[in-house]
């Protein structure tokens, strides 16, 4: 791996890697990648050891070697997902659904590739010889390889309600990681956080409204959808981290990644639970979400609801564990037929391929935007 001298260098990797994953940019039109920063609400660091302390504008600033690394850490983490999220969604511009939603993913592709741009403007502006490397290794893992840092963004998004769906649960956790991470004590971060909250509050609106006017439309069987919310949610909740965990604990200490509602009249915070917390919140938030879809199903229609957060756990306590979507325990071979049944299979491919073909499983956005 070659050293990478100044971000310069880094956005011809940064072409490359659109060129390789075989994204159309005519789809991006004349957007100009570049990274943006918003004012802060205080200069001074909001929690942690350092509450009180002048907000560091530079890396060097830091006064820890380890808060350092742990800040690296968060950073590359959050650079990755947006960066996955383009490979997972680059293969659904032949099938939108409208012109709207073809409009609407390539403006989410194009702030997810913004999203990813600026944090690796921090990573080789602001972090050495190793913000430059991880900068170029974010532009060579692939979803489809699978070897993206986290299981969500290695999910393959075959069709357009798995992007609706991705960008109501997955893109939510979006918003709450980069809350989190807009009370950060390191100064460039936390100034990130304000345009890429506001550009990830469209990709969640896309999902929601694309989700409202599958639901209004009424020609996909409510079960079909359901198995996507199974799919998304688990992965979802995954996301937040493992409950109890140390580097949860340790980055609020260090003030780097504060509470999603993080605010002075909150009090102490609970630092053993911080990512139960969220989590909490999430499942609370996504609860209404889904409350408001149902409104729209006819009385004696199925309706949409939120998995247990036992099923389909890749991390925690009920990691690997032979859950239902409602919470019970079954045996291994009545686990393996559960799947086949609540999550998309070729059968549901089968039902929905006309569908898609004639594009009538989803209402005009004139008629079914507002939620």
């Amino acid at each position: 791996m070659g050293k990478i001298a100044v971000f310069d260098d880094w956005v011809d990797l940064f072409k490359d890697w659109q060129k390789d994953i075989h994204y159309d940019t005519k789809l991006l039109g004349d957007y100009q990648f570049e990274p943006k920063f918003g004012e802060l609400n205080t200069t001074e660091v909001e929690f942690g050891d350092y509450a009180g302390q002048r907000r560091w504008e530079r890396a060097i600033e830091i006064p820890d070697q380890r808060i350092k690394d742990a800040l690296l850490h968060l950073i590359v983490y959050q650079a990755d997902t947006e960066f996955a999220s383009v490979e997972q969604q680059r293969n659904l511009v032949e099938t939108a659904p409208t012109p709207y939603d073809l409009q609407s993913l390539a403006r989410v592709n194009r702030e997810e590739m913004r999203h990813g741009f600026q944090m690796c403007h921090l990573l080789v502006n602001h972090f050495g010889n190793a913000g430059k490397i991880e900068a170029q290794k974010l532009t060579e893992r692939r979803a489809f390889n699978k070897n993206r840092l986290l299981g969500a963004f290695n999910g393959d998004v075959n069709n357009w309600i798995d992007f609706f769906a991705f960008t109501e649960f997955v893109d939510r956790d979006g918003k709450f990681q980069l809350t989190m991470l807009s009370h950060s004590g390191f100064a460039p971060l936390a100034r990130s956080m304000k345009a890429m909250l506001k550009e990830e509050y469209f990709h969640m609106l896309t999902g929601h409204t694309g989700l409202m006017r599958i639901v209004k439309a009424g020609k996909i069987p409510i079960e079909i959808v359901q198995k996507y919310f199974n799919k998304w949610i688990p992965m979802s909740l995954d996301l937040f981290g493992t409950a109890q965990s140390s580097t949860a604990h340790w980055a609020y200490v260090w003030g780097i990644k504060g509470r999603y509602d993080e605010s002075p009249e909150k009090g102490a915070a609970d630092k053993q639970n911080l990512n139960e917390a969220a989590r909490g919140l999430y499942i609370q938030e996504i609860s209404g979400l889904v409350a408001a879809l149902n409104k729209e199903i006819p009385e004696g229609k199925p309706k949409l609801f939120i998995p247990s957060d036992k099923f389909q756990r890749g991390i925690g306590e009920f990691a690997g564990q032979p859950y239902g979507v409602t919470g019970e325990l079954l045996s291994p071979e009545a686990y393996a037929k559960h799947l086949a049944e609540v999550l998309p299979g070729p059968a549901d491919d089968a039902v929905l391929k006309p569908l898609f073909e004639e594009k009538n499983y989803i209402l005009p956005v004139e008629q079914g935007a507002s939620a």
